[in-house]
């Protein structure tokens, strides 16, 4: 499949999808809030833009983040943490960050052009996934080489936001594949879907999962904050 094709595929799945959000039933179970950070897993974590981020997760994901911790140590690599559950105040400032280095690197493009490339991977702070505590934003760091994994659009940490970060996306080099394959297939082995568009991006329990995986309902709705 040519890159033009898959790239088309990608993106009218995700209209499919974005309809069906609107309407689709959620059953929340109640499952607490976990913060990784209180956890043993042996686990890195990216530095957020909130201070004092307590990389919390539904309780059901610490097992299952456990598992995936696990066998990457016996293969001398590690999970890295970018990004779990995120307040609406969160997704807010990390949207309005976007805007602002999109800016500088396309002074060419006007607000409307930018809020639409920022909105292929970033939602709205009251639609995010994130906010459900079943999201996971992860990398790999290679302990043999001391680095983190080339996964085809990032340089360590930063992650360069282009149609190429969909998860399969063919013009990207046979080791960044590899990377990508390793990746989605640890997460996908303990019931986790990839986000069509973002290799990093996992999710469970919540609306996106379950349309992937066909669900008749979502089991974590969003919680936008906690006391």
């Amino acid at each position: 499949m040519t890159s033009e094709a898959y790239c088309k595929q990608v993106e009218e799945m995700d209209i499919s999808h974005k309809l069906l959000e609107k309407d689709f039933p959620i059953r929340e179970n109640n499952s607490p809030l976990i913060s990784l950070k209180n956890s043993s897993i042996d686990l890195a974590y990216e530095p957020s833009v909130i201070k004092d981020y307590k990389y919390m997760v539904r309780k059901e994901l610490i097992g299952k983040i456990t598992r995936i911790s696990e066998e990457l140590k016996r293969k001398e690599k590690t999970l890295i943490i970018r990004s779990v559950w995120r307040s609406f105040k969160h997704q807010k400032l990390l949207w309005d960050n976007t805007i602002v280095s999109m800016q500088k690197k396309h002074p060419d493009m006007n607000m409307e052009e930018l809020r639409e490339t920022v909105s292929y991977f970033i939602a709205p702070e009251k639609k995010s996934t994130h906010a459900t505590g079943g999201a996971v934003d992860a990398l790999i760091y290679d302990k043999k080489t001391s680095s983190i994994l080339d996964f085809g659009t990032n340089q360590g940490l930063r992650i360069d936001l282009n149609k190429k970060c969909y998860p399969f996306h063919p013009d990207i080099s046979s080791l960044a594949k590899k990377n990508r394959e390793l990746l989605i297939g640890l997460f996908e082995e303990e019931g986790f879907v990839c986000d069509i568009k973002e290799y990093w991006h996992f999710d469970y329990g919540n609306i996106g999962w379950a349309i992937q995986k066909k669900k008749k309902h979502a089991i974590y709705d969003i919680i936008g904050q906690i006391s």
